[in-house]
């Protein structure tokens, strides 16, 4: 922790790095204190300068703007050390919502903050919480996964990789991948309770929620369900289903073929560590 404190003697002689939150849909949805930072700087490094113009022209701030994202992060670095040396004030805004998540913004805050500069937060909107605050899911324990992978083979394997999670699993996904995701999600996951918000705090916002088999017929059925972005919230594992991941039930499958449910449960709990009455549960469910 010591190699990242910030030492308040030494960043009261440099400029300070805001990272500001954004509206994600609503362009009323941002703090008098974001508009304020925003006027106040000398600089705004933006995802993409032309989009956030919007944003700037209708609360009238006119600071100058520069692109950051993630395709020149990492060059961007030396020009902003450089002003905050010469105690510049600096707005690091995305396109919408929370800045780094799921954004650029990561590698800039960690090496400013090895430097020594002084990085602040202007809290706002974020689609994560946004959705979570309506799903109606338990949100005690959430874990966000940022964007599914593209492939299908990718999606599986971090679907199966959750399996066993019990707290509430949130995902990213865009309009041309969400209906094979939730395929994806339903070979593996199962018939879990889902909740899909799409287009939050926007003109189109929907939110469904069901089990994930009736959704994907929601979804396929109406091509509007399928435009726009989007936040997937699935259910947590119960404790029957966090105890049986792919491999397991693959292996009691098997030994099923050639086993009574005992015997095959015994074996497999050696195995998978796993307690043998909720195999042997597990087993006699499958043969009714």
């Amino acid at each position: 922790m010591a190699e990242f404190a910030q030492s308040d003697t030494a960043s009261a002689q440099l400029g300070t790095l805001f990272v500001v939150a954004t509206p994600i849909g609503n362009i009323e949805d941002i703090s008098a204190r974001a508009i304020r930072t925003l006027r106040d700087a000398d600089l705004i490094c933006a995802e993409d300068t032309r989009h956030s113009q919007r944003l700037m022209q209708h609360y009238q701030i006119n600071t100058p703007m520069m692109s950051l994202h993630e395709h020149n992060e990492m060059a961007r670095i030396e020009q902003i050390s450089d002003k905050l040396r010469q105690k510049q004030t600096i707005a690091l805004i995305s396109d919408a919502g929370t800045p780094l998540i799921s954004d650029p913004g990561f590698k800039l805050v960690r090496e400013l903050r090895k430097q020594g500069f002084r990085v602040s937060p202007v809290p706002g909107p974020s689609a994560i919480i946004s959705a979570l605050s309506v799903a109606g899911l338990a949100t005690d324990s959430f874990s966000f996964w940022g964007f599914l992978p593209a492939k299908s083979s990718g999606r599986k394997q971090a679907f199966n990789d959750l399996s066993q999670n019990r707290e509430t699993l949130v995902f990213y996904e865009s309009s041309h991948r969400i209906l094979e995701s939730l395929k994806d999600l339903y070979e593996i996951l199962g018939d879990r309770e889902l909740v899909i918000a799409r287009e939050l705090t926007k003109t189109f916002e929907t939110v469904l929620s069901g089990m994930a088999s009736s959704l994907i017929e929601k979804v396929a059925e109406d091509l509007d369900q399928q435009k726009g972005e989007f936040v997937v919230m699935v259910a947590g594992a119960d404790d029957k289903l966090a105890a049986m991941d792919l491999a397991t039930e693959k292996l009691m499958l098997a030994l099923l073929e050639e086993l009574p449910p005992n015997k095959a449960a015994k074996i497999a709990a050696q195995v998978s560590g796993l307690k043998k009455k909720t195999l042997y549960q597990w087993a006699l469910e499958q043969k009714a």
